[in-house]
């Protein structure tokens, strides 16, 4: 029985997805990831010709080199990336949490570039038997650039298997209540920790988001929509007015306009015009990283602070938080309604075992 595979116990699987990160803070292993993530059509899309001597002849060798800087001065003693170690932290407590409510379902991680791959985690749920999949991704908001880019791997790998498993996937839960529940806990917490009474909180509260090229927006990408919705849910939670709160987007790369308002601009903006006390918070990403713990932890800081800024606070993205991983054990569950979440008893098993045996004779 051991040798059909028809026979073993089958499974429900929950795959997280994630973007990625270098393996080392190091040109080399920058050079790499870089090279994987902007070869991406989803992410960039200009006539691969043209693209193609644009970043190995100009970017590649350029911003390697700066970027390792960067991952340097955010990378954790003895742990590593700090993407990487959240989003794992992440997967082992939402299989935990199934654990502990008594389900039998499978969580893994993978990463749209870099390790783990996709193809290493969907192999490795293969042979613990899953034939039911979910795949949730890391991005609350959806975009083409890293959803679709995401199951876009996942699609690919699966077209190669012969015996394909039964597939759903969440295609985003910018405004799910747990969601925002979790991302209010995760501001109120930090502001209690530091002993901020509501008169004390920032004069302004940013939320931060991963900008993308404008016109990915004109195209139909959703995902400038499904951010300005999450800032005024999460605002709305807060009790802000309007007012209190402003929703911008960071990280541009090249001469094309992005999303508005720019994430630096706007806090050099505000520390010119006399703010004084600024809370940011990134909702975006569950897992604090580079763009986060560098670009967002410390260089808006020291442009808020050049400028006239007195007290710049940042809230550290979800992580951990108990609350998120109840987030995402609620999405995963709405996903999952009518699969089985056990595992098969032996009688179950045995009676498979019995039919197989049958139809095996009937053959030869």
């Amino acid at each position: 029985m051991n040798q059909n595979p028809h026979l073993r116990p089958t499974k429900t699987a929950v795959l997280l997805l994630n973007l990625g990160t270098p393996s080392a803070p190091t040109p080399k292993a920058v050079r790499v990831y870089l090279k994987e993530f902007l070869s991406d059509p989803r992410v960039v899309e200009i006539p691969r010709i043209i693209w193609w001597f644009i970043l190995n002849g100009i970017i590649l060798p350029i911003r390697s080199s700066q970027s390792a800087k960067k991952y340097a001065s955010i990378w954790l003693p003895q742990l590593g990336s700090p993407l990487m170690h959240y989003s794992r932290l992440q997967a082992k407590e939402l299989g935990e949490k199934f654990a502990n409510e008594g389900h039998t379902v499978l969580v893994d991680l993978a990463m749209r570039y870099g390790k783990p791959s996709t193809q290493e985690a969907l192999e490795s749920l293969k042979e613990q038997g899953m034939e039911r999949l979910l795949l949730l991704p890391l991005y609350p908001q959806y975009s083409a650039t890293t959803t679709a880019s995401s199951f876009d791997e996942v699609f690919r790998v699966l077209s190669t298997w012969r015996s394909q498993p039964e597939l759903r996937s969440v295609k985003y839960y910018h405004d799910n209540p747990a969601y925002i529940s979790a991302l209010r806990d995760q501001v109120i917490s930090a502001w209690d920790k530091d002993g901020y009474p509501d008169f004390a909180r920032g004069d302004r509260f940013v939320m931060s988001f991963h900008g993308l090229p404008k016109r990915n927006l004109m195209k139909g990408d959703p995902y400038h929509c499904e951010c300005l919705k999450t800032g005024r849910l999460l605002g709305e939670s807060l009790g802000l007015e309007s007012g209190q709160y402003i929703v911008t987007f960071q990280s541009r790369f090249g001469k094309a306009e992005w999303l508005k308002p720019y994430t630096a601009p706007t806090i050099e903006k505000l520390a010119k015009e006399g703010c004084q006390r600024l809370d940011i918070f990134c909702p975006g990403f569950p897992a604090d990283c580079l763009e986060t713990l560098e670009e967002i932890a410390m260089e808006a800081k020291e442009i808020f602070l050049d400028h006239g800024g007195n007290d710049y606070r940042y809230i550290p993205c979800l992580n951990s938080n108990p609350k998120w991983i109840e987030a995402l054990g609620d999405i995963a569950y709405q996903h999952l309604l009518g699969w089985n979440l056990g595992t098969e008893s032996k009688e179950e098993l045995a009676q498979r075992a019995t039919r197989a045996d049958v139809a095996e004779k009937s053959i030869t």
